[in-house]
């Protein structure tokens, strides 16, 4: 019989690949649903393309793949696979989107995953919660409801204030509000998948308020999760949001479970160490990937002002050109032509 725990690798091998994939094919469905807008995002076309849902339904089949893994194998195993899912969406992204990072991105790219691998490395572990009330004792200790409430302020502010100044320059923006929303969306599907579990095996839960509430916080937690995440692949390269999301996710989730389980009086000396170089690594890794995609949104919005402006300014000088009599047209029809001439006549006077 084959061991557990390489029964949770392959899993999570699995996984990686599916969520790697995700993204590309994800980007796929928002860009064949384009609108004249230009941004596919802002008025859910997607939601109406087959191809963005095929993206969906394999992300979320990988993230199946991945919670399942973790029940046959350790964390310090499974977690780490996670970050291969960076690396397949960047060779994914490369062959089918065209999207590369070149060696500044390669590099911050690498320096996130380090640093992620090494806060999942010496994070402290989470107890082994046996019953939907027992989370929620968890959840309604201070510690824990001073951090759900900040995560809803920021994230109402971003949304409120920093989406519509930065959304579209700076990637770190779209996908915050993903992750702080997410960290309070794993902890709310892990009480309800332990509701689930435990009323399939004979003890309902459903009687319980407290497995309602889960599931809605689920839904909402999710619906947000979706629209920006969305929103930041919609804007910029798959190769930039793939490794801050993932980044960025991981960290919140680990910093969320460290506050509602007591973690942080848990780990020594030398975890407190390796989180902190941890989190400095990835400060450098995500800081090297948000200044490429500030580069390549400036260099594209330079772009669309200069386009516009040029035909606007070719259109004027033909509908100048329309409105005079014919006269005036072989006036300047002579200019031009005595111009140029006078250009080659002092050309040939220098040589």
């Amino acid at each position: 019989m084959i061991d557990g725990k390489y029964i949770g690798l392959i899993l999570a091998l699995c996984s990686s690949l599916l969520i790697g994939t995700s993204f590309v094919i994800t980007k796929k469905g928002l860009q064949k649903s384009k609108t004249t807008n230009g941004h596919s995002s802002d008025s859910y076309q997607y939601l109406k393309n087959p191809v963005w849902w095929a993206g969906m339904i394999t992300m979320i089949a990988g993230e199946l793949l991945n919670f399942v893994g973790y029940t046959f194998a350790p964390a310090i195993l499974i977690t780490p696979l996670g970050a291969l899912s960076v690396i397949i969406g960047a060779i994914m992204a490369a062959i089918f989107l065209k999207e590369r990072l070149g060696p500044i991105g390669i590099i911050g790219c690498v320096l996130s995953l380090i640093g992620a691998v090494i806060i999942v490395l010496h994070a402290p572990e989470d107890p082994d919660v046996q019953s939907v009330q027992e989370l929620l004792s968890y959840m309604l200790q201070p510690g824990f409801i001073v951090y759900g409430v900040l995560v809803v302020i920021v994230a109402i502010l971003m949304i409120w204030r920093a989406v519509p100044r930065w959304g579209r320059t700076k990637p770190i923006v779209y996908v915050t509000i993903c992750s702080l929303v997410g960290s309070l969306s794993v902890m709310a599907i892990k009480a309800f998948g332990i509701a689930v579990r435990l009323t399939i095996s004979g003890t309902n839960q459903f009687t319980h308020p407290s497995t309602y509430f889960f599931m809605v916080m689920c839904i909402i937690c999710i619906l947000i999760q979706l629209n920006y995440f969305n929103k930041a692949l919609d804007t910029f390269s798959t190769n930039v949001v793939n490794p801050i999301y993932f980044v960025f996710f991981t960290t919140a989730t680990l910093v969320a479970s460290a506050i509602m389980y007591h973690g942080w009086n848990s780990a020594g000396v030398v975890n407190t160490i390796s989180l902190v170089c941890g989190f400095l690594i990835i400060f450098m890794g995500v800081y090297l990937l948000d200044s490429i995609a500030r580069g390549g949104t400036a260099a594209q919005n330079e772009m669309a002002m200069k386009g516009p402006r040029q035909r606007q300014s070719f259109s004027v000088s033909q509908e100048e050109l329309a409105i005079k009599s014919p006269d005036e047209k072989s006036g300047r029809a002579f200019e031009v032509g005595s111009t140029s001439n006078l250009v080659k006549r002092s050309r040939a006077a220098s040589i």
